[in-house]
């Protein structure tokens, strides 16, 4: 088993799909020659050639039109779009075409799309480069969304999700490319549905993503270590569908819940995972619910105001100590 980094992770993923089938493309700014921005399709250019490893102009809507209207006829684009920020731009293609062509055409037309995108607070990037979009596309019916926490799940969630006949949209952390994690040697395809349990606990459950999931074990590490509480670490890798039993086993077991974003509260991946704990869980639980979230503002350039805005480790262990202030656990 090899430690690779996560943009790895993503490139041998690209290399053996596109070596398994010759539909499979992959398309954006920058990915051919200069391999790209964050090196997930470096060398592919010079492998497969321009007409399968294809640099696109900057225009988000006509590329991803393009990519979506080649799958309608067996095509299966790679979609790389370089910032979440600029999904906005292909959200009518997205949402007017890929996600609805199976339903609209009774059948007919499928569209086995993969659109990747790196979201995230990246480090002073300006508010119109730090966008976390996970929320919007999760509330699109008939597109699936995922999140990969690791170089295991970037590796395998993106194979499983070229073969899948679903438009898929991968939503990756722009501060996550250069982390090192195992990746088994041999093939392998992640489900695209369900959670994993990263580290068992019973005293309370935290609920993280992509980058959250970090914080998350991090925070459970110094709970159990200073506070003597032991944290359940659920990692929900897939936003559409939400996991809803693993959701409801966990609480169910630890009877408290904490569920982490990167982004704002409003509408978000907090207020679902809350809205099934307390439809399902509700006698369950040995205290309401909480969410650690970004601010509801617009993400400062300042790095001192972008860090008040953007939860940390220390936010999550806070908050979850509240669930425990009013009694023993």
């Amino acid at each position: 088993m090899a430690q690779i980094m996560y943009w790895e992770a993503i490139r041998r993923a690209h290399d053996e799909e596109m070596a398994n089938d010759p539909l499979v493309i992959a398309m954006g700014e920058d990915i051919g020659v200069a391999g790209g921005t964050y090196k997930a399709t470096q060398g592919l250019y010079d492998k497969y050639g321009p007409e399968r490893v294809i640099d696109t102009p900057i225009s988000e809507n006509g590329y991803t039109g393009v990519g979506i209207g080649a799958s309608f006829l067996g095509v299966r684009p790679i979609i790389e779009i370089m910032s979440v920020n600029f999904a906005w731009l292909a959200l009518d293609q997205i949402v007017n075409s890929a996600a609805k062509v199976r339903y609209m055409s009774g059948g007919q037309l499928i569209s086995p799309v993969v659109i990747r995108s790196p979201g995230g607070t990246a480090h002073q990037l300006g508010a119109q480069h730090s966008a976390r979009m996970e929320k919007v596309f999760m509330g699109v019916a008939g597109l699936r969304v995922v999140t990969p926490s690791s170089p295991r799940q970037a590796y395998g969630l993106l194979k499983s999700a070229v073969r899948c006949n679903d438009p898929v949209f991968i939503n990756e952390h722009e501060l996550m490319y250069n982390m090192r994690g195992e990746v088994p040697d041999e093939e392998f395809f992640h489900p695209l549905e369900g959670s994993e349990v990263a580290r068992a606990g019973r005293d309370v459950t935290l609920f993280g993503y992509n980058i959250s999931v970090h914080w998350c074990l991090q925070a459970a590490e110094i709970l159990a270590k200073e506070h003597g509480i032991e944290a359940e670490v659920v990692d929900l890798y897939a936003l559409n569908p939400l996991d809803r039993e693993g959701i409801v086993r966990s609480v169910s077991k630890t009877h408290r819940a904490v569920i982490v974003e990167e982004a704002e509260a409003p509408v978000g991946v907090g207020s679902e995972v809350m809205a099934i704990i307390n439809e399902a869980c509700f006698f369950e639980l040995d205290a309401p619910p909480l969410r650690v979230s970004a601010l509801n503002v617009p993400i400062p350039y300042s790095r001192p105001l972008e860090k008040v805005v953007i939860p940390d480790v220390k936010t999550v262990v806070e908050r979850t100590l509240t669930l425990f202030r009013s009694g023993k656990h």
